[in-house]
Formats: structure tokens, C-alpha cells, sequence
């Protein structure tokens, strides 16, 4: 990654709407409380506000993003349509920070939202072959990655199983989860197969929801929001794509989504390690997702992650404490929305808000988000 001089950025607000499921509402109807959300929380007016990106997935009509944000007023800034798969709102937030960091704006808003319909998630064309073959069914990808990790690293099926219990804990103690209940480890296990080995409550609910952060350049906050305090710094904003590999480049089983690539970009960009950072947010579409994105990350070694997760040191108490609002396991993964929801809590943890899952004295956050297309996003946050 070329280095640069830029400006520094930091999330001046967050907001977010509960994820679950509102038949009563639209999706530019969830959109707009996450932004009022944010705005109420950055402490400035939708007039201070520059430039928009809105991550969104599946189609419900032209320029979403401009039909929600006329609702605030039309004020003529761009606002740009982001459509990244999973990583819909986390490429939003990416695109927000750099162009606040390379100086074209000086407040910019991130948001995501989504109304994912009910069922298998597909990734194909309607059309495409593999949709009457079963090859683009997302949780069946996910087992054969599951089935290899075990293969591969003693893993048994109760340790990582182990990621949705703890997810769950997580996310009773999380009023905007879509799932406010905790399961045992025989509760994950016996529930309904999908795609074995994963079972019901180690495969992420469709959902709704929406979420929303409002990005400063920090040379410009004194004159926004005097009282920024509570103001979090980006350290980094890395994305991705895959490369190429001789087994297979987008066969989920040989060459999962991992960010080796991404993490390596933020961290030195950042100018920090693995080593020092206080807790995370990972893409966990399924348990497996969590263990390998944390491999990946470099915060424990290759094929360990399991190991980790037995020992509590993902849970609030641990030392590396990870989807500590309940993740997408638990806390649901309407797409547009998941990625700058892990960055709402990455900041609400970072100022000590968190209450009865605050995590102990965090001063750096990493949250990691992907997408089908082997997408990476990964962006550092510091107190």
C-alpha cells in the first residue's frame, strides 16, 4: 500500500437501528432513524454534512440513498450509491474516510441498511448454473471451510460451535440484536442442520436493520462540535479483493475470504501489530467465519482460533475479546448494514458506553468485515 500524508479522521457520531424484522417500515424508513441516530450523537445538524455513501445489497428501487436522505433535506451534496456485497457498509465508511483524509470534505456520513428477504442467501445470477447445482448456496460453502478446518487442525465441532454461545451471551446483553437470548453449547449443537456440520445457530439470521457513523476531518471538529471528546480516531482503512491462487481462487473451501492482504495494509498503517489491539469485530456469517478471520488477522496462530475460543479468550473477559455486541451470529446481518454497525460498536466500546458488555480499558478496536468477490474491509479505530 503507498503511504501518503493525509489528514486525520476521526467518528465524530454513531447511530443505529435495532436489527431484527419491520415489515411495518421501508428500508429508507430504517435508514433514516440510524442517521438522525448519528447526527444527534455527533452533535452537529444534517446541514454540516458534505458528502454521503449508502451501503445497500439487494434492489428496492433507483438511488436509495438519495430517497432517504431528501427526507433530512436537499442540500445538493453527492451522495453515492455503494453496492460491495457483505461489505456494502463497510466500503461506504473506506470511501467516507478517504475522502475526508485526502481533503476533498471535511464531514462525511457512512450508512448502511437492508431488508434481507428470508431464506438461503444466494451470490449468482438468476440465470447462473451454479444456483440448479447448489454451488452458490453461501452456509454450504461455509461447512466445506468447516470440514477442512477440522480436517486440518484436531478442530471438534463442539469448539466451534463454542463461537455461537458465546455470540449469544454477547448479544442478551444487547437491546438492538436481533436474538436477546443465550443458548448452551447442546442447544447449538441439536439445533436444525443446514449444511453439515453447521447447524441453525451457527449460521447468521437474514435480517433488517440499519446503521450509521458520522466521519471529521480532526482539523475541522472545533468548529463543528466543540465538545468532541468522545471523538474516535481512524488509524487505518484498508480494502481488498482476492488473488490469485493455484487451488482455486473462488472455491470457498480451498481459498476462503481471509484478510491477510487488508490487515497487513491497516496495520502499517496504523503503525500498529496484531499485539495491540484490545478487541474486535470479524465477519462471522458462520461459526467458522469467526475462527479463521481471527488466523487471519494475526491475533492468534494458524488453526489456534478454536483453541482461543474454548479458553474464553474471545469472550468480554478475555484478552482478545471479539463481536462483542453479539456479531452477525446473533446480532443479525442485514448486509448494507453489518459493516458500520462494527464500527458503532467498535466506538461505543472505545468510549466506555458500552455498559453491561463493556470490555475492560480498550484502547484500540479493529473491525473487519467481507464480502463475496473475496472483499476484505479493515478499519483501526483508537481512543
Amino acid at each position: 500500500m503507498r503511504t501518503m500524508n493525509h489528514r486525520e479522521v476521526a467518528v465524530l457520531g454513531v447511530g443505529l437501528h435495532p436489527f431484527g424484522r419491520f415489515p411495518e417500515k421501508d428500508l429508507p424508513q430504517l435508514a433514516r432513524e440510524a442517521v438522525a441516530a448519528s447526527l444527534q450523537d455527533a452533535g452537529i445538524g444534517w446541514q454540516a454534512v458534505q458528502i454521503a455513501y449508502f451501503g445497500h445489497v439487494y434492489y428496492q428501487g433507483m438511488s436509495l440513498g438519495e430517497a432517504t436522505l431528501r427526507e433530512l433535506g436537499l442540500t445538493g451534496i453527492p451522495i453515492i450509491n455503494v453496492e460491495n456485497a457483505c461489505s456494502s457498509g463497510s466500503t461506504a465508511f473506506w470511501q467516507a474516510y478517504w475522502g475526508i483524509a485526502t481533503g476533498l470534505y471535511d464531514v462525511a456520513l457512512a450508512f448502511g441498511a437492508e431488508k434481507v428477504p428470508r431464506g438461503p442467501v444466494t451470490v449468482t445470477a438468476e440465470d447462473s448454473p451454479e444456483r440448479f447445482l447448489g454451488a452458490d448456496h453461501m452456509m454450504a460453502g461455509y461447512a466445506l471451510r468447516t470440514r477442512r478446518y477440522m480436517e486440518e487442525f484436531g478442530a471438534p465441532i463442539e469448539a466451534v460451535a463454542q463461537v455461537s454461545v458465546k455470540a449469544h451471551d454477547n448479544a442478551a446483553l444487547n437491546p438492538y440484536a436481533q436474538y436477546n437470548k443465550t443458548f448452551t453449547l447442546a442447544d447449538v449443537l441439536e439445533s436444525r442442520p443446514i449444511a453439515d456440520p453447521l447447524t441453525l445457530y451457527q449460521c447468521c439470521p437474514t435480517s433488517e436493520g440499519a446503521a450509521a457513523a458520522v466521519l471529521c476531518a480532526r482539523d475541522a471538529i472545533d468548529g463543528l462540535a466543540p465538545d468532541h471528546r468522545r471523538a474516535v480516531t481512524v488509524a487505518a482503512a484498508a480494502l481488498s479483493t482476492g488473488t490469485y491462487s493455484p487451488r482455486g481462487a473462488d472455491h470457498p473451501a480451498l481459498n476462503p475470504y481471509k484478510g491477510e492482504d487488508a490487515a497487513a495494509q491497516a496495520y502499517e498503517m496504523a503503525g500498529l501489530g496484531p499485539e495491540d489491539v484490545d478487541l474486535l469485530q470479524v465477519h462471522d456469517a458462520a461459526t467458522i467465519g469467526e475462527l479463521q478471520q481471527l488466523e487471519a488477522l494475526g491475533v492468534v496462530p494458524m488453526g489456534e482460533a478454536w483453541v482461543a475460543t474454548r479458553e474464553g479468550r474471545t469472550g468480554l473477559a478475555g484478552d482478545i475479546p471479539t463481536n462483542t455486541d453479539g456479531g452477525l451470529l446473533a446480532m443479525g446481518h442485514p448486509f448494507g448494514a453489518s459493516g458500520v454497525r462494527m464500527v458503532h460498536e467498535i466506538v461505543t466500546q472505545l468510549r466506555g458506553e458500552a455498559g453491561a458488555r463493556q470490555v475492560s480499558d480498550p484502547r484500540v478496536g479493529l473491525a473487519h468485515c467481507s464480502g463475496a468477490g473475496e472483499i476484505t474491509t479493515i478499519h483501526i479505530l483508537k481512543k
